[in-house]
């Protein structure tokens, strides 16, 4: 078999536990089929801030001897399987290192797999996966987002449906019975032995060719080299705001040309211009200074630096003004201002519809309310 690498793609703290027992769990039935694993997180402090993309890591052995030979010059330069915890990470994936945007598939070997956690379909995941030179194997573990942080636990079986679906696409790594034996062990819970069993079956994966996938070129940049460091430490200064869109009307701040941070969202703001009474309540309380004003008084998100964190939509005092909708809705970071000037009746379809399937559908993306997860448990209950 050789070294088997599997990275786990996820958003700090909501998904750090869904990732840490995920390769906890390829380790210890590793070890039930006699080979020699190790599970370790390859990030440590900044990607546990809400949402930020951060990677766990599983690399499984013949022998202690290979592991650490391995492990000596393993460097995440490759994986044979990339797994993504939300599928919005799809679109790329921006970490605390400030170097720009990794496609989702990018550590990907060639005919590797990447694995995503959805309700999409492949084709649709595979429209937000940047293109790679040499073909590879997507599947799709059909469920929605899972939040396993430090105050919210979804328990849905998503860790062992995807250590189900591991051992289908990827069988050097582990047999599916001692999959089943490790969860048996380690969750105590026939029903989850059943979970991963299920997903075992079920599991299809399809070729992606070169060519396939987003044609966009990811967003980077070239970072120097210790061999080019200057005698001295300077902090380059941000230049001051000028008018919206460089115009003479409203306003736009200067931003850091550098770090992006759409990445780190999974729901976007969605504006509705006609009932925006002005408050500037958005514009002050946004903790990344993300809305620009408009040469007529109104708010515009910029999407480059709109991390999603909902606050906006939780102080606008006008009911539906601003909400939050699952980022896979949307292919790009264009602003919404200028399209509502362009088409003011198509914007009010095109949101409105927007709106009413979020609203339509469970919010598995972030909350809409504090006590929203108790509601939802005690809802359960009743059933």
């Amino acid at each position: 078999m050789g070294k088997v690498a599997v990275e786990v793609v996820y958003r700090g703290i909501f998904q750090k536990n869904l990732a840490r027992n995920i390769c906890r769990g390829i380790v210890l039935a590793a070890r039930k089929e006699g080979k020699i694993g190790i599970s370790f997180g390859r990030y440590g402090d900044s990607p546990e801030r809400n949402g930020i993309p951060a990677k766990q890591f599983a690399v499984v052995a013949d022998s202690q001897e290979e592991l650490e030979e391995n492990l000596a010059m393993y460097e995440a330069d490759n994986v044979d399987v990339t797994v993504a915890v939300d599928d919005t990470l799809c679109k790329g994936v921006e970490s605390w290192g400030w170097y720009g945007l990794q496609p989702i598939n990018a550590l990907t070997r060639e005919n590797g797999i990447l694995l995503v956690t959805s309700m999409q379909g492949r084709g649709d995941l595979i429209q937000d996966t940047h293109q790679k030179d040499v073909p590879y194997k997507i599947g799709v573990v059909k469920g929605t987002v899972s939040f396993s942080g430090l105050w919210v636990y979804k328990d849905d079986h998503t860790d062992v449906r995807i250590l189900g679906a591991l051992c289908k696409v990827c069988p050097g790594l582990v047999s599916i019975e001692k999959m089943e034996e490790a969860i048996r062990e380690q969750w105590k819970d026939e029903l989850k032995v059943q979970s991963a069993h299920k997903s075992y079956e079920r599991m299809e994966t399809r070729v992606v060719e070169p060519g396939e996938g987003n044609t966009e070129t990811p967003f980077r940049f070239d970072l120097p080299g210790w061999t080019q460091m200057e005698e001295g430490i300077v902090v380059r200064g941000i230049a001051q705001g000028k008018g919206f869109r460089e115009g003479d009307g409203g306003y736009e701040p200067k931003r850091n040309p550098y770090f992006k941070k759409y990445s780190t969202r999974s729901m976007r703001p969605v504006v509705d211009f006609d009932t925006c009474i002005k408050c500037t309540l958005c514009w002050l309380q946004c903790p990344d200074t993300c809305f620009d004003v408009t040469p007529d008084g109104l708010y515009d998100a910029n999407m480059q630096a709109c991390c999603g964190c909902g606050v906006c939509e939780a102080v606008c005092p006008v009911a539906d003004c601003i909400t939050m909708v699952n980022e896979a809705e949307f292919t790009d970071n264009a602003g919404q201002w200028e399209m509502w000037q362009k088409d003011k009746d198509g914007y009010k379809k095109w949101m409105t519809e927007l709106i009413q399937k979020q609203k339509a559908q469970d919010r598995s993306h972030g909350f809409h309310h504090v006590g929203q997860y108790k509601e939802e448990i005690a809802q359960m209950e009743d059933k």
